[in-house]
């Protein structure tokens, strides 16, 4: 029923209302924040599901409402929400993940003095992402955007008493802030030269998808370039990508809640949201797809390296985001979605699965972890189905959507599909090595007094568990409902044998050689670093790429503030006080001129005589 659609506008106030509260409250209502918190998700997410049931139907349309906002001359602005199947589907992921995040949070918050104001944060959050996802146009979009970088700020610097939680959440905001200002130039460029300056996405389709010639191939690019930018920031893109670790120094809840499929998810979003524009443009196409490809090898590589168990999760994530760029940037939007609805499960399933880890070890290093898997039975079974799933082992639903973009890559460029090959190696192997470290062996020195967490924590667990597992049905070779559902055509090239039977041969290997390391240790840890220590080095410190921005831009940007402190300081201050001077100094001297006596005034008005006398007299005898 239609009537589901037009309550679409409800989703995003549930949050709203439960933020509110909770600010009122404070801080003394521990139980009650839980509480209101929860339900807020939990109203969200019931409507969101009464949505997404509702549009299965194949004969169901889309839904916008809007109103005039404001009017500026002729122009009008209309703002308002717009329900397609993309956005149901993302309006499920969201409230999904943000009420289990709040279910876990309960159990895992329960000793912060400030879990009132987290609770707050996190509905604050949720609602900004859910007016991102409903906004029917780019100006309403990026506002919510902006509130999304408002919040994540708030979120990863939620313990500020701890100096690398108050760095992490500073970088976030400022190199999020780059790619943001490219995309607010691309919606300016797109605002003045579209067709009677509109910006809702229903009619930036059928410019663009009507090949009107109303906007040429050049601006065309530079307009898509610009909001890839935004994307590239949000979702963490080589080279804007280094904000995504630092994040994690915030609660783990958070990293599930920014990791899976709110904040990172934003970015892939907003490409699938303006696809019609790229596909206007070879160029920014090929760009999407190689700079998506890149991210994935890169990152994924790093996290080989990484001790640090969110660390490994936190570039794993950078990785994936590359994977579904590459798919977008090859053409298949269905593949780049479908991967982005199975990784919000089966990444906050590991994310959830770590925070319970290090809720019970109390550390993150996972060379200190160990035969968790008999103390830890739940974590241990769920944690394997996400690094199972991730992994792309079938019939996990990270198979079904990583084999999609590698038959992509291999219909159309044969370069991107072994790239994506190699990245499904590392993820198989670092997941390997990361699940043998912690569960398996000898216990560390972190787990002798371990023990399962509370079923707060693990229930969230075994429910992510479920679509981790089958989420990827909905999309398979033999059955291409989810892309006829999403954009109304199957995409035919999903059924690739090679593609299948490479995606699960890289993944099988890479556990296989994971275990020979780190399970069965037929092959020392130690062999790699002993042979090219300067290998394993650079991978630790991930390419160096915070050392070079804080040679290249950091420095710089510092010395040209300290230079710009002088001028202001000694160039527009030193004026400004010169003038102060020089007019304090004039009206003294007045104020000595003006002293009552006639015989002073006689005087100066002789001198000032004789000065015009000569004055004029002079003027003669010049040539």
């Amino acid at each position: 029923m239609e009537m589901y659609s037009q309550a679409a506008w409800l989703i995003p106030l549930f949050p709203l209302a439960a933020f509110l509260v909770l600010t009122a409250l404070g801080r003394s209502f521990r139980r009650a924040g839980v509480l209101i918190g929860t339900l807020g998700s939990l109203a969200a997410f019931v409507l969101s599901l009464f949505i997404v049931i509702d549009r299965l139907d194949a004969n169901t349309v889309d839904y916008n409402y809007a109103f005039d906002w404001m009017k500026i001359g002729d122009y009008t602005l209309r703002i308002g929400f717009e329900v397609t199947n993309l956005t149901a589907m993302m309006l499920v992921v969201v409230t999904l993940v943000s009420f289990l995040v709040n279910v876990y949070s309960a159990g895992y918050m329960k000793n912060d003095e400030r879990i009132t104001v987290f609770y707050g944060y996190v509905s604050l959050f949720t609602f900004s992402m859910l007016g991102l996802v409903l906004s029917d146009n780019l100006l309403s979009l990026y506002i919510f955007w902006e509130l999304v970088g408002v919040c994540s700020f708030l979120l990863v610097g939620f313990w500020y008493a701890k100096p690398k939680a108050r760095a992490a959440a500073k970088k976030a905001f400022i190199v999020t802030r780059i790619g943001d200002a490219g995309l607010l130039l691309g919606i300016l460029l797109l605002f003045w030269y579209m067709p009677g300056h509109a910006l809702d996405f229903t009619t930036i389709q059928s410019v663009f998808d009507g090949q009107s010639g109303a906007i040429t191939t050049g601006i065309t690019t530079l307009i898509a370039l610009l909001i890839f930018l935004g994307a590239v920031g949000k979702s963490g893109q080589f080279p804007l990508h280094v904000w995504l670790p630092d994040a994690m120094e915030g609660p783990t809840p958070i990293s599930a809640l920014i990791h899976a499929a709110t904040m990172v998810a934003a970015g892939v979003f907003l490409i699938a949201r303006t696809y019609d524009i790229f596909q206007d443009s070879a160029a920014a196409m090929e760009t999407v797809a190689y700079i998506g490809g890149f991210t994935a090898i890169f990152a994924a590589t790093i996290a080989l390296a990484q001790n640090d168990i969110k660390r490994i999760l936190a570039y794993s994530t950078v990785s994936q985001l590359g994977y579904m760029m590459m798919a977008l940037g090859l053409g298949s939007l269905t593949g780049g979605v479908f991967h982005l609805f199975t990784h919000a499960f089966f990444k906050a399933l590991l994310f959830l699965g770590a925070g319970s880890i290090i809720h019970a070890v109390h550390t993150q290093n996972i060379h200190e972890m160990g035969g968790l898997g008999a103390k830890m039975k739940v974590t241990a079974w769920t944690f394997a189905i996400g690094a199972l799933a991730l992994s792309g082992i079938p019939p996990l639903s990270g198979f079904w959507s990583k084999d999609m973009i590698l038959t992509a890559a291999f219909e159309t460029n044969p370069l991107l599909f072994f790239v994506g090959l190699a990245a499904a190696f590392c993820t198989a192997l670092y997941m390997s090595r990361l699940f043998f470290l912690v569960f398996t062996g000898k216990p560390g020195a972190a787990s002798s007094g371990a023990q399962e967490s509370p079923v707060t924590m693990t229930l969230p667990l075994v429910v992510l568990a479920v679509p981790a597992v089958a989420a990827g049905f909905v999309e398979t070779p033999w059955n291409g409902w989810f892309g006829s559902w999403l954009s109304g055509e199957a995409e035919a090239a999903h059924g690739s044998g090679v593609a299948i039977v490479a995606s699960i041969a890289v993944g099988l290997l890479g556990i296989y050689v994971g275990w020979l390391v780190y399970g069965k240790g037929s092959v020392s840890r130690t062999a790699l670093a002993d042979r090219v220590p300067w290998l394993v080095k650079l991978l630790e410190r991930s390419y160096y790429v915070d050392e070079l921005y804080a040679v290249f831009v950091v420095k710089p940007l510092k010395l040209l503030g300290a230079i710009l402190i002088v001028i202001d300081e000694y160039v527009i201050g030193g004026l400004v006080r010169l003038t102060g001077i020089a007019t304090v100094s004039a009206g003294r001297l007045a104020a000595r001129l003006q002293n009552g006596q006639v015989q002073t005034y006689s005087l100066a008005a002789v001198i000032g005589f004789v000065i015009i006398v000569i004055a004029l007299v002079g003027r003669r005898f010049l040539p």
